[in-house]
């Protein structure tokens, strides 16, 4: 008997980490998006017809690392920069690293706005406290107040958050 699988549980679930896994591999977002998207769409379809696999999670990542291989054939270069990742580190661990990277912006995006501003044109961008004072039209003492309260947050969401759970 045939097992119903939850697409857009695991789509919610593993969307964005996977994102971040395929980015170690593909420059092009659009391509990484492309290659995520068709990952669940082919486990969709493969479940259609076939029993859900016993771990989809391992599933798609495993499908998003062959896409990803099979994206890169075409473009030495890129060929060489996927070898150079894949020895870099194990598996396992761009595995746990895209979680905490989704872990981690999920934990930005959940900062008030003014917090998340201030971190992202600092710690993105590399913008001064003077230069995001003057975009921003606040003091610089705010700007560091800002930041300060926005990475004492995200370290406190991260620590709770464990890749070992």
């Amino acid at each position: 008997m045939k097992q119903s699988i939850d697409i857009d549980t695991l789509f919610r679930l593993y969307y964005k980490p996977l994102c971040l896994y395929a980015a170690r591999f593909i420059g092009d977002d659009q391509e990484i998006e492309d290659i995520v998207q068709g990952s669940f769409i082919s486990l969709w379809d493969y479940c259609q017809t076939n029993p859900t696999p016993d771990s989809p999670k391992s599933y798609l990542y495993r499908m998003v690392h062959n896409r990803c291989i099979d994206a890169t054939r075409h473009d030495a270069k890129k060929a060489v920069r996927l070898d150079e990742r894949l020895h870099d580190a194990p598996e396992q661990e761009l595995v746990e690293r895209s979680l905490l990277h989704a872990r981690l912006w999920n934990a930005i995006d959940s900062l008030p706005h003014k917090q998340k501003e201030v971190l992202l044109m600092s710690k993105r961008d590399g913008m001064t406290a003077a230069d995001i004072a003057e975009k921003m039209k606040i003091s610089k003492n705010t700007v560091h107040n800002h930041l300060t309260k926005a990475l004492d947050t995200l370290r406190k969401k991260i620590k709770k958050t464990s890749l070992f759970k």
